[in-house]
């Protein structure tokens, strides 16, 4: 499971908290202070306050530090992001980590970090001038654009793990993680399933237990 790399701002350090149960423990963050952000970029936002990330985090206020992209490029590139996956009940703060994982890629790769930094230049080309803040419709449609683009084959490749694989995402849309060290999700969760009807009987016997 991945940790969030999210600062969280004005908190201290905290130890991470194991799972013991089926519920979502409190995040395992590693916490600074915002005076130590020195990236060359910075993504800053808030929670929703009574949100169950709000509930699960130390702080409501988060900030993630960029080393090769700067705060407008991972602003952009966290916005395409929910354009490709959008999510109401996602926030921010999970589209951020699409950016850190992007930048981190182009820290290390010269040639990927022309691939972003000229991607974002022709989003906001493409929109006008601003990509982050055209309407939701002018996104929509200068992504689609740009369909088959090495550009967005990076960016949509990178969103399914830095979108998916992390607690918040999981807080988020209700996976309680991984069950089989705890014995499977036989008796933990397997017919949770509060979108769908309840089988009947006959499609759904008793499980053997031994």
């Amino acid at each position: 499971m991945k940790t969030i790399p999210i600062t969280l701002v004005g908190v201290p350090a905290v130890d991470s908290c194991g799972e013991v149960s089926g519920e979502v423990p409190k995040m395992n963050l590693p916490l600074t202070r915002r005076s130590l952000l020195r990236g060359t970029g910075v993504l800053m936002g808030t929670l929703v306050a009574g949100s169950v990330l709000s509930s699960l985090a130390p702080s409501n206020a988060w900030a993630l530090e960029l080393s090769a992209l700067s705060t407008d490029e991972g602003t952009t590139l966290m916005k395409m992001g929910r354009v490709l996956y959008p999510h109401n009940n996602l926030p921010d703060a999970v589209y951020a980590l699409l950016s850190k994982d992007l930048d981190a890629g182009a820290a290390k790769d010269p040639a990927s970090a022309k691939l972003l930094k000229d991607g974002v230049v022709n989003l906001n080309k493409a929109t006008g001038g601003n990509f982050a803040n055209a309407s939701a419709a002018k996104q929509l449609a200068v992504v689609k654009s740009m369909e088959g683009t090495p550009f967005f084959a990076a960016v949509r490749g990178k969103c399914v793990t830095s979108l998916y694989d992390n607690d918040m995402a999981y807080a988020a849309l209700g996976y309680p993680g991984s069950a089989w060290e705890k014995g499977g999700y036989l008796t933990r969760g397997f017919q949770d399933l509060k979108w769908l009807p309840a089988p009947s009987a006959a499609a759904s016997p008793p499980p053997w237990m031994g």
